[in-house]
């Protein structure tokens, strides 16, 4: 692996990891500013978010914060594979995610876990989203995390 695509591997999975970092803190203006050139799909779920405005009402519209201004969850991302196209500026990413979470209702579990398809773009020198799709595989109790009945929308798949 070139230098070039070294920095490249290591700006784009810190831009993965950042996103779990956002979340996990409701930091739902980090993860606008991370998707402030991209969009997000979920799997089953016809359109897109598009934009940081987007992003932030979803998140915001979806999570639950706890009292201490965070999830109180822990999003992991795993087992990244990375494909770097350095002369068009693009590259691609697969992903596995899981999501554990506790809470004075709930101990400590998992909640949710999945993939992420990713897309990026070079602007300049800087890498940044151009999409993620979202496909969640395995759903457990995420009443202490979200807003809607995940496990609902998973039985009309």
């Amino acid at each position: 692996m070139s230098s070039g695509t070294w920095q490249s591997h290591h700006a784009i999975t810190t831009l993965m990891y950042r996103y779990a970092e956002c979340i996990d803190a409701a930091d739902f203006d980090g993860i606008a500013s991370i998707f402030a050139h991209g969009r997000i799909t979920n799997e089953g779920v016809e359109g897109e978010i598009a934009g940081p405005d987007a992003v932030r009402a979803l998140y915001t519209g979806t999570n639950r914060v706890h009292a201490d201004g965070t999830l109180r969850t822990r999003h992991l991302t795993t087992n990244a594979i990375v494909e770097i196209d350095e002369t068009a500026g693009s590259a691609s990413a697969r992903s596995a995610f899981v999501v554990f979470q506790q809470t004075a209702e709930l101990p400590l579990q998992p909640i949710v876990a999945g993939r992420y398809h990713d897309a990026f773009e070079r602007a300049g020198s800087e890498w940044r989203f151009a999409s993620r799709h979202i496909l969640v595989e395995q759903v457990g109790d995420v009443h202490e995390h979200l807003s809607f009945d995940l496990s609902a929308f998973m039985d009309k798949r």
